[in-house]
């Protein structure tokens, strides 16, 4: 016997698919995985910086791509950022309970690969040997 729509449960579906073109969650995931993302996410994990002391610790960003990074991020509700009324001004970066709670998960993911990268750099080499590249 078959069950019309009707006899069945509702599916439940869970409100966000990263793997739906129009997802939000997608536009979050690229701030978050990311190259400057992720790197910023892992270095304000360390505590509060000053825009030029996170640009030397994320080391390579340019001024322009860690002001849009931040930007994004505090758009995110995963970094807060804190201007002081001082001469010269101050601004410190911070990660907020959301922000600590990814970049956690991001901490996992970044010590795995550093302690797998012999491995990483070997499959390299031979990849590289068996197409000729160098």
């Amino acid at each position: 016997m078959t069950t019309s729509t009707q006899d069945r449960p509702e599916e439940t579906h869970p409100p966000y698919d990263v793997f739906a073109r129009a997802c939000p969650s997608r536009t979050t995931l690229e701030h978050v995985m990311g190259r400057w993302g992720g790197l910023t996410l892992s270095a304000l994990h360390e505590g509060s910086f000053r825009f030029n002391e996170l640009r030397r610790r994320v080391d390579g960003v340019s001024e322009k791509m860690l002001s849009q990074t931040l930007q994004a991020l505090e758009r995110d509700g995963l970094v807060h950022r804190e201007a002081q009324p001082t001469n010269p001004p101050r601004v410190d970066y911070e990660l907020t309970p959301l922000g600590r709670e990814v970049a956690e998960r991001l901490l996992s993911i970044v010590h795995f690969v550093e302690s797998r990268m012999d491995e990483v750099l070997a499959a390299r080499e031979r990849y590289d040997e068996t197409r000729g590249a160098r």
